[in-house]
């Protein structure tokens, strides 16, 4: 059986990983929006904007507040999310700077084999 070797991977890579497998799913990509759309916003609005269900909804938004993109506060029965501003600002930096490393260099081009 594979295992993953993460301490073959810097803290950055991991993070970058992390952040990238909890956004994996257009649920959540969604949630995002909505709430950054609505600034806030309570867990029985969002399952009415979604086609999911209420149990559906709170393990996505478990996902992202496990990576901290969001963060959640307590009203009695209910939990007011919200998007995590300073973590959305790490996270997009942290890509940015990413995808320009990818860019630095020369141009590779992948030409299809011919026989």
């Amino acid at each position: 059986m594979a295992t993953a070797k993460t301490q073959d991977f810097t803290d950055d890579e991991i993070f970058l990983a992390d952040i990238a497998k909890a956004l994996s799913h257009p649920a959540r990509i969604k949630i995002m929006k909505l709430l950054s759309e609505m600034n806030a916003c309570m867990c029985g609005e969002l399952v009415n904007l979604l086609p999911l269900a209420q149990a559906t909804v709170s393990q996505h938004l478990k996902e992202l507040k496990r990576v901290g993109l969001i963060q959640g506060d307590i009203d009695g029965p209910k939990v007011c999310y919200c998007v995590n501003v300073e973590m959305l600002l790490r996270v997009t930096n942290d890509f940015q700077n990413y995808f320009n490393n990818l860019n630095k260099g020369e141009k590779i081009s992948c030409k299809p084999k011919t026989k």
